[in-house]
C-alpha cells in the first residue's frame, strides 16, 4: 500500500501540476525547449535559453536566422509538429493573430505530449490567446500567454518583463524558464491578461514616443542643444522609457535604434499592429482611448510612407521633415 501511495504521488500533486512543471524546481535544470520564431526578439530569447544550459529545438520560415541557431548548437527542424514532439517546453515569438493560430493548429494537428507546455510571448489579441489555449488543452497540452516588454535591448541582455496569462501552477511551472530570458515575471490573471497587459503598455508606449519625439523636435528647433534637452528631460517630470533608454534623436543615447538609422528594434509595422489591436480591444470594451486612436493613426501614416520596416523611433525623423502648414 505504502509503495503505491509513493507512485500515486510521483505521478500527481494537489496542484494538478505536470512532469514538465514539477521537474523545474531548479534553474540549472537543463530542459528541451522548443521555439518558433527567431527574429530580431525571438533570436536572441533562444540564445539566452541555451546560455541557461537548456537544449533548443528551433523553427523559423528563415533558413538564414534558423541557420546562426544551428550555429550555436541548436537543432533546427523543418515542421513545428516534430519540434514540438521533443520538447519539454514550446515558446513561440511570432508577428500576428493569423500566424500564431495557423502555427498551433499545424504544431498541434496530431495532438501533443501531455507534459508539453506552450508558452505564446507574441503580441496578439487576448481572445486569440484564449482561442489558442482552448486549441492546446483539447489536444492534451498545456498553455499560456506571456508576452514581454523590454525591446530588443531587453532580449539581448535577457532582462525582458514577461506578463503570464494562466493559473496560478502554471506561471509557477514556466517562470524559471521565462528567468532565463527576463529579469521581471509577472502573474497579470487567466489566459490572456498577459496580452491584455501588453496591449496597454504598447498603446502607451506608441504615445509616449510621439510626445517625446514632439518635445524633442520643438526644443531642437528653438535653438536648445538636444543632449542638454535630453538631460533636463531625464532628470524633470516628462523623464519615460522613450526619453531615457529608447531616445528618438541620433546621438543621445548610444544603444538606441536611432543611431543605426532606425534599423533593427521595434518596427513601426509591429506598432501599427499593436495599436490597432489596442483599438478593437478598446471598441469591444466600450474603453475611450483618443490618445491611442491618435497614435494609431499616426503610425498608419509612417506605415503608408514607407517607414513600416523601420524603428517606431522613426517617428522623430518624421516630424523632423514636417513643417507646420
Amino acid at each position: 500500500m505504502a509503495l503505491r501511495v509513493i507512485c500515486l504521488m510521483s505521478r500527481f500533486n494537489a496542484m494538478g501540476v505536470t512532469t514538465a512543471c514539477r521537474s523545474m524546481s531548479s534553474k540549472a535544470n537543463s530542459k528541451n525547449i522548443g521555439f518558433v520564431g527567431l527574429g530580431n526578439m525571438g533570436g536572441p530569447m533562444a540564445s539566452n535559453l541555451m546560455k541557461s544550459g537548456h537544449k533548443l529545438h528551433v523553427f523559423d520560415v528563415s533558413k538564414e536566422a534558423a541557420g546562426k541557431m544551428k550555429a550555436q548548437g541548436a537543432t533546427v527542424y523543418d515542421k513545428t509538429s516534430d519540434l514540438a514532439g521533443k520538447s519539454d517546453f514550446v515558446i513561440t515569438m511570432l508577428p500576428n493573430n493569423d500566424i500564431v493560430w495557423k502555427t498551433y493548429e499545424e504544431m498541434t494537428a496530431n495532438g501533443v505530449n501531455e507534459n508539453t507546455v506552450f508558452i505564446d510571448s507574441s503580441t496578439i489579441d487576448p481572445n486569440v490567446a484564449q482561442q489558442v489555449q482552448k486549441l492546446v488543452k483539447a489536444k492534451g497540452g498545456r498553455f499560456v500567454d506571456a508576452p514581454v516588454s523590454g525591446g530588443v535591448p531587453g532580449a539581448v541582455n535577457a532582462t525582458l518583463t514577461f506578463m503570464v496569462g494562466g493559473t496560478e501552477s502554471e506561471y509557477e511551472c514556466v517562470k524559471t524558464i521565462l528567468e532565463g530570458m527576463g529579469k521581471r515575471i509577472t502573474h497579470c490573471g487567466s489566459y490572456g491578461m498577459g496580452q491584455a497587459a501588453k496591449l496597454c503598455n504598447n498603446m502607451l508606449l506608441g504615445i509616449s514616443m510621439i510626445g517625446v519625439s514632439e518635445a524633442m523636435n520643438l526644443a531642437i528647433r528653438l535653438g536648445l542643444d538636444p543632449k542638454t534637452f535630453s538631460d533636463i528631460v531625464n532628470s524633470s517630470t516628462g523623464r519615460c522609457w522613450s526619453s531615457e533608454v529608447y531616445n528618438p534623436v541620433p546621438g543621445i543615447t548610444p544603444t538606441a535604434p536611432a543611431n543605426k538609422g532606425y534599423a533593427g528594434g521595434f518596427s513601426t509595422e509591429l506598432i501599427t499592429k499593436d495599436l490597432g489591436l489596442a483599438s478593437g480591444i478598446a471598441t469591444s470594451s466600450n474603453t475611450p482611448i483618443p490618445m491611442g486612436a491618435m497614435a494609431h493613426q499616426i503610425y498608419r501614416t509612417l506605415k503608408s510612407r514607407g517607414y513600416g520596416s523601420k524603428d517606431f523611433s522613426v517617428i522623430y525623423e518624421f516630424l523632423k521633415n514636417e513643417k507646420n502648414n
